[in-house]
C-alpha cells in the first residue's frame, strides 16, 4: 500500500526481485478484456472468413508482442523504464521526440479504455435500471473508472503487479461463463472476399490492435527483475502474457461474427453493449464487472507508463504527480469520445494506425541499438539517467522521422478529418486497392527505420 518512490532512476539491486514468469500476469490482465472479442469482429470486417481472420489475427498478435518481449529484456538488464532507455539511440535531448509520441500513445489508450468502460457500464445499467438517464449512467461509470485507474497508477508498480494478478484470475472465470452462454450464437459461415492485401491487412491491423500499442512500455515492468534474469525468459513470459489470452478471445469473436453477421455492425459503434445484447439479465452484472475490469486493467498499465514517459521528457515532477496530470488528460479525452465524437470505430482505427506507424519505427531503432550493445559486449550507460548524457544522436532521430513520415504517407483512414493528413504518398488507385486499405505503412515504417538506423548508426558509441 506504499506509494512507489522510484521514478525513471535505475531500480536499486536490493529492490529487484521476482521471476520472469511473474510478467505473465500484468500483461495477461491488461489484454484479457472482452474488447478482444470485438477485435475479432473488426478483423472479420476486412473481408476475411473464419480461418483467414483467425490465422492473420494470431500472427499479428504473436509478432507484435514478441517485439514487446524483446524490449522488456532492456528493462531487466538496466533497471530503467523503456523511454529512458530510448536515450541510448536518440540522445538525452533527441529522446524527447519519441518520449512525446510515447506519452500521446499511452494517454490515447487510457482515453479509449476508460471510455469503453463507461460505455459498457451505461449500456448494461440501462437494462438493469431502465429509469436511469443514459447521460447520468455514462457519467457515473466514467467517474468511477477514472478514479480507480488514477488511484492504482499513483500507488505504482507493486500495487499494479498484485491487482493485475487477481484481476486475471477473475476475468478468466467470468469470461469462460460468458463464452458458454454465447456459444449457441457461434458460426463459421463467413466468406472471404478480400485478396492477398486483405490477409496482409489482417496481420497489420492485429499488430496495431495489440502489441504495437505496448512496445513503448515493455521495460517498465521488467525493470524490477534481478539483473541475472534470463533474457529469453523475460521475452517469452512477456509475449505469452500479452498474446495468448487475446488469441482465445479473437477466435471467439470471429466465430461470433460468423454466427450473427449483424453483430459486426453493432460492435463497431459500441463493442461491449453489442456483445451483451444476447445475454440473460442475471449475468449482466458479472458481465459488467468483467468488461469494465478488463478495460481498467489496460488503462492502469497505460497511466503508469505515461507517467514514466513524462519524466523521461525531463519534467521536474514526482512520478505520482505525473500520474495525476495524465489522469486529467484522460478525463478530458474521454469526455470528447463519449459526448462529442460521432464515430468511435473510425476515430479508434485512425488512432491505431497513426500510433502503429510511429511505434513500429521507434521499436525497430530501439531493438537494433540494443542488439548492437549486446553484440559489442556492452550495456546501457548510467549516464542515460542525467543531463550529462550525449544530447543528440542524429542517426536515431533522422531514422525515426523519415520512417514515420513515409509510413504515415502509406496508411488510410475512414475518419474524414484524419484522412486529410495521412495517405499523402498514395495515388487514388493505390489508396483504393486492397494493399492500400491494409495500412502497409506500418510494416514499411518498421523495416525502414531499422535499416536506416543500422546503416546510419555505425559502430561508435558515445
Amino acid at each position: 500500500m506504499a506509494v512507489e518512490q522510484n521514478g525513471i532512476n535505475a531500480v536499486p539491486e536490493a529492490e529487484r526481485h521476482g521471476r520472469p514468469r511473474d510478467l505473465f500476469w500484468p500483461w495477461a490482465g491488461s489484454n484479457l478484456s472482452l474488447f478482444g472479442v470485438a477485435f475479432g469482429v473488426y478483423i472479420v470486417g476486412l473481408g476475411l472468413g473464419v480461418v483467414p481472420a483467425i490465422i492473420t489475427g494470431a500472427i499479428g498478435y504473436a509478432l507484435s508482442f514478441l517485439l514487446v518481449g524483446l524490449v522488456a529484456i532492456g528493462g531487466a538488464r538496466s533497471g530503467v523504464p523503456t523511454m529512458t532507455l530510448g536515450r541510448a539511440p536518440f540522445g538525452y535531448q533527441g529522446n524527447k521526440l519519441p518520449a512525446v509520441l510515447s506519452y500521446v500513445s499511452n494517454v490515447g489508450w487510457e482515453i479509449v479504455l476508460v471510455t469503453l468502460s463507461a460505455q459498457s457500464g451505461a449500456a448494461i445499467l440501462a437494462r438493469l435500471a431502465p429509469g436511469l438517464p443514459a447521460t447520468t449512467a455514462t457519467a457515473v461509470c466514467f467517474a468511477v473508472a477514472a478514479v480507480v485507474v488514477i488511484a492504482v497508477g499513483v500507488y505504482g508498480h507493486a500495487m499494479i503487479m498484485v491487482v493485475q494478478r487477481y484481476l486475471t484470475y477473475t476475468f478468466v472465470v467470468l469470461t469462460v461463463v460468458y463464452m458458454v452462454l454465447m456459444a449457441p450464437k457461434l458460426g463459421g459461415s463467413l466468406q472471404t472476399t478480400a485478396g492477398p492485401g486483405g490477409w496482409l491487412g489482417g496481420i497489420i491491423f492485429a499488430m496495431t490492435l495489440l502489441g504495437l500499442g505496448w512496445v513503448n512500455c515493455g521495460a517498465d515492468y521488467s525493470r524490477y527483475l534481478p539483473v541475472s534474469s534470463p533474457p529469453r525468459s523475460v521475452a517469452l513470459w512477456t509475449a505469452l502474457g500479452g498474446a495468448l489470452p487475446p488469441m482465445v478471445l479473437l477466435v471467439f469473436g470471429v466465430l461470433l461474427a460468423g454466427g450473427d453477421p449483424k453483430l459486426a455492425e453493432a460492435a463497431g459503434a459500441d463493442p461491449v453493449a453489442a456483445l451483451a445484447g444476447a445475454l440473460p439479465t442475471w449475468f449482466l452484472l458479472p458481465y459488467l464487472l468483467t468488461s469494465i475490469g478488463g478495460f481498467l486493467a489496460g488503462a492502469i498499465m497505460d497511466i503508469y507508463s505515461s507517467g514514466l514517459s513524462m519524466l523521461a521528457l525531463g519534467v521536474p515532477i514526482r512520478r505520482h504527480y505525473a500520474v495525476l496530470i495524465d489522469g486529467l488528460l484522460m478525463v478530458l479525452g474521454g469526455y470528447y469520445l463519449l459526448f462529442v465524437s460521432t464515430s468511435f470505430l473510425y476515430t479508434f482505427q485512425a488512432f491505431l494506425a497513426i500510433v502503429g506507424v510511429v511505434m513500429a519505427a521507434w521499436v525497430a531503432i530501439f531493438l537494433v541499438d540494443m542488439w548492437r550493445l549486446r553484440a559489442g559486449g556492452r550495456d546501457y550507460d548510467e549516464r542515460l539517467l542525467r543531463p550529462g548524457a550525449p544530447a543528440l544522436r542524429w542517426q536515431g532521430v533522422v531514422s525515426l522521422v523519415v520512417a514515420s513520415v513515409v509510413g504515415l504517407g502509406l496508411i488510410t483512414s475512414l475518419d474524414p478529418n484524419i484522412a486529410k493528413v495521412v495517405g499523402f504518398l498514395m495515388g487514388d488507385a493505390l489508396e483504393k486497392s486492397t494493399f492500400g486499405q491494409a495500412n502497409i505503412g506500418v510494416v514499411i515504417a518498421l523495416v525502414l527505420a531499422g535499416l536506416l538506423y543500422f546503416v546510419l548508426g555505425g559502430r561508435r558509441r558515445a
